[in-house]
């Protein structure tokens, strides 16, 4: 269950409309570095969460707290669209290239949204929900959540960069500050269960011995005429995961080129695909005699 108080976790203002810039902002809400992306993706890992109760409480909290930077940056572009909304429908009877009219601004926040903030990104595309990540394993969920507050920081200051409203920079200032404090969370969590040697490989619970041990610690190198500057801590000395030891290896085909029989004859290929594998069936029978 969910409650609202109706008050904002952060003040928000905006000195001086500017719609271009709520168009900006929509990248916050809903592109893959927005909040509705964090907001769902702790959502359902806490909702699937398993083991210690901590966790699920934790993600709980968080997810919740999103939610509410969703409804700050809603009503950062609704402060942004106000006031510029007689003159952008002025513009609109003008001329029917609505975004060289309106110099970038997005139609649909007049169109369909009636000056308030969508689900959409800066381009105006719907959020991807195939964009959440759940997988039921702690440690590969606090990964992708560090991965996710990085790319919303990123984007958070570029936004505080693009901007001179100071009210539009104090907010996006406390939405930096967060993201800080959450990608320490996350990044905590990991060194609570484990740190890199005891979390790593991700899953821990694999027995490590059942996967090809000619394989799991070698940085194979695919430059084609293996000149390759691509050596560093990850090819040389002991693994991060203190478990193997590095090495640089030029690629070399483990395997022999496929070879596939003839097409399924429902599935419609051309005939002369037909003629090729009725050609290699016989071929192989003719071996077999």
């Amino acid at each position: 269950m969910f409650y609202h108080d109706g008050k904002l976790q952060y003040e928000v203002k905006v000195d001086k409309p500017n719609p271009q810039f709520a168009k900006m902002l929509q990248q916050a809400i809903g592109g893959i570095e927005g909040e509705i992306k964090v907001c769902l993706q702790y959502f359902f890992q806490a909702w699937g969460a398993r083991g210690p109760e901590k966790y699920r409480d934790m993600l709980l909290e968080t997810a919740t707290e999103e939610l509410a930077h969703v409804e700050l940056l809603s009503t950062a572009v609704a402060l942004n669209l106000e006031g510029a909304s007689n003159n952008l429908k002025d513009e609109m009877a003008k001329d029917p290239f609505l975004d060289q009219i309106m110099g970038g601004a997005n139609p649909r926040h007049i169109l369909s949204s009636g000056m308030a903030a969508m689900a959409v990104d800066s381009n105006g595309v719907p959020f991807n929900g195939s964009w959440v990540i759940g997988t039921g394993n702690l440690a590969a969920d606090m990964y992708a959540n560090v991965t996710a507050e990085s790319a919303g920081r990123v984007l958070a200051t570029r936004l505080w960069k693009s901007t001179d409203d100071k009210g539009m920079k104090d907010m996006l200032s406390f939405l930096i500050a967060r993201d800080t404090m959450h990608q320490n969370q996350w990044l905590a969590v990991l060194e609570e269960i484990g740190g890199l040697k005891g979390n790593h490989p991700i899953p821990n619970s694999f027995p490590q011995e059942e996967e090809n041990q000619n394989f799991n610690y070698n940085f194979i190198s695919t430059h084609i005429n293996g000149d390759s500057k691509a050596k560093g801590r990850w090819s040389e000395g002991t693994s991060i995961d203190g478990k193997g030891e590095f090495t640089f290896e030029k690629a070399v085909p483990q395997g022999k080129k496929p070879n596939l029989g003839m097409p399924d004859p429902a599935a419609f290929a051309q005939k002369e695909q037909m003629k090729s594998g009725e050609s290699f069936i016989k071929s192989t029978l003719d071996k077999l005699k």
